[in-house]
């Protein structure tokens, strides 16, 4: 493993410690998309149906068992038992467009036309777009806790690190795989305005309040 999957998958870990720590501590989950949450689960659900048929290592059944535990668990905390906190009302975006065109897209564009890797390919896709509902949420709310922005920022390194792994496979292993890397481009993208909103506000703003008076 190079340290640019490291670092993205620590990045992961962190930006999901975030949010699970932030519910659970400000007992609410304002400001967050349930919607975006709810594909994420989908997203580790289909891409790590695997633990039952393969094993490559502790590192990576560990971090897979995380990963489905941590999703399903946000999900849980926002419409169970933090439910009264949830902001429905800016959370409206629309599953269906984006969990369809990912189906299909992973039905007719696959390394391998088998369940398993079907399955794996429409996690990608979905991943890439699984964010939508929270910017969208945030677009509607126009505005973000400070936290949230840490916890966006750290979900959108986690994928920016992933595109700079894949680079570095390339070179050293000759190895390149088009859907992951064109759907991790996708993802990144999408965070580019966030990352630019998240320098320019949030980190400054908290540098002026650090300064003394």
């Amino acid at each position: 493993m190079n340290i640019f999957r490291l670092a993205a998958d620590m990045s992961h870990l962190v930006a999901i410690m975030i949010l699970l720590m932030k519910i659970w501590k400000s007992r609410s989950c304002s400001g967050i998309s349930a919607r975006s949450q709810i594909l994420f689960a989908i997203v580790f659900t289909a891409r790590y149906l695997d633990l039952f048929t393969s094993y490559i290592s502790t590192y990576n059944t560990a971090m897979k068992v995380f990963f489905l535990a941590s999703s399903y668990a946000t999900v849980y905390l926002m419409l169970a038992k933090f439910r009264s906190t949830y902001m429905r009302e800016s959370d409206k975006f629309r599953l269906e467009f984006l969990v369809l065109p990912c189906v299909v897209l992973a039905l007719l564009i696959n390394h391998q036309f088998t369940m398993m890797e079907i399955l794996w390919t429409f996690s990608i896709y979905l991943e890439a777009v699984a964010i939508m509902p929270q910017l969208f949420m945030l677009q509607a709310t126009g505005s973000a806790e400070v936290i949230t922005a840490h916890y966006l920022f750290a979900l959108g390194s986690y994928r920016g690190l992933y595109l700079l792994n894949w680079i570095y496979r390339y070179y050293s292993e000759g190895y390149f795989d088009p859907i992951a890397t064109v759907a991790g481009i996708i993802q990144t993208v999408l965070y580019a305005d966030f990352f630019y909103l998240y320098v320019t506000r949030v980190v400054q703003t908290q540098k002026a309040m650090e300064l003394p008076i």
